[in-house]
């Protein structure tokens, strides 16, 4: 995680109110990169723990999946960049699928493995999401931060770890809903586009906020149906960390343990695709999830895409 916290204090200057921020979304900080800080920068810290936690070599990776939709630049890939930075040689692709980013890197990487595509496949969510919102937009601006959250897949004898069921998901219909809509060739950047902020995220969060429950609880309901593991198995559950009320509408019906559904948007905020790797690694190093240990995982955001899977590692 980048060094520099910003709390909500810090933010009055702008206009930004720290109880709304709290009472709307139960973030209380959140961390920013350096100026001189780039996305494959975070990237290659949490690849460089993640390895060295495998004990495994950069020179033994044979694929790295990043997911981000801040890269480093248009081209070449924000992947690209973290296997030079890493020394490997492998192949290496981005993935843009938002705050899902992350689980679509999971379900592809876990493919590669399955089918002995590859034995070592780093899968990377990684953000500066603080270059992509707009610091006069009161409502938005608070809500992102900064970070990158890696893991390794590799194949295992035991049919019972790994991906127990899964499900990927899109409606671009609802596309508008949360996208930046300038910086591509539907609308190159102008100095035009820039003036009016099109650069910026935009979001409608009435509507993603009525979404979110939705999709988050109708794919739990899915995976748990098809990993045929009960909620009250299940050891953690870590969702998206994009607001404590959809968390906490989402969960509503299924009567786990609160203990078991982790949060860590009070310190970090949204951090995109990083936001479910970064609390996988807290939940480890804190003894709370192992081997055995059953976990739903679901990610959701702009596209509108999500995923969800249960799996056992």
């Amino acid at each position: 995680m980048p060094e520099t916290v910003v709390a909500n204090e810090d933010l009055a200057a702008l206009g930004c109110d720290s109880n709304w921020i709290v009472q709307r979304t139960g973030i209380l900080e959140r961390r920013r990169a350096a100026p001189e800080q780039a996305t494959s920068d975070l990237a290659l810290a949490a690849a460089r723990k993640c390895l060295e936690r495998a004990n495994l070599a950069p020179s033994e990776v044979d694929l790295i999946l990043v997911a981000t939709i801040t890269p480093d630049q248009a081209s070449p890939s924000t992947a690209c960049h973290l296997q030079r930075q890493l020394g490997c040689i492998a192949p290496a692709m981005d993935l843009n699928a938002a705050c899902a980013g992350f689980m679509y890197g999971l379900v592809t990487g876990s493919q590669f493995v399955a089918t002995g595509a590859a034995r070592n496949v780093l899968v990377v969510g990684a953000e500066v999401m603080s270059r992509t919102i707009n610091p006069q937009d009161v409502k938005t601006y608070p809500l992102f931060g900064d970070g990158a959250g890696a893991v390794l897949l590799r194949p295992t004898q035991d049919s019972s770890k790994g991906l127990l069921s899964y499900t990927l998901g899109a409606e671009g219909c609802g596309g508008q809903m949360l996208c930046i809509p300038s910086g591509g060739s539907r609308l190159p950047l102008t100095a035009q586009s820039i003036a009016e902020g099109a650069h910026f995220l935009h979001m409608e969060g009435r509507a993603v906020f009525k979404w979110a429950v939705r999709v988050v609880a109708d794919s739990t309901r899915d995976c748990l149906a098809h990993s045929q593991v009960a909620v009250k198995d299940l050891d953690m559950m870590i969702l998206h960390q994009a607001n404590t009320r959809i968390i906490d509408a989402a969960v509503s019906d299924f009567n786990i343990d609160p203990d078991k559904v982790y949060v860590n948007l009070d310190r970090f905020g949204n951090t995109s695709a990083a936001s479910i790797p970064l609390a996988l690694d807290e939940v480890m190093s804190a003894g709370r999830i192992g081997p055995g240990s059953k976990l739903l995982l679901c990610g959701f955001g702009s596209g509108l895409a999500w995923g969800t899977a249960v799996m056992q590692l």
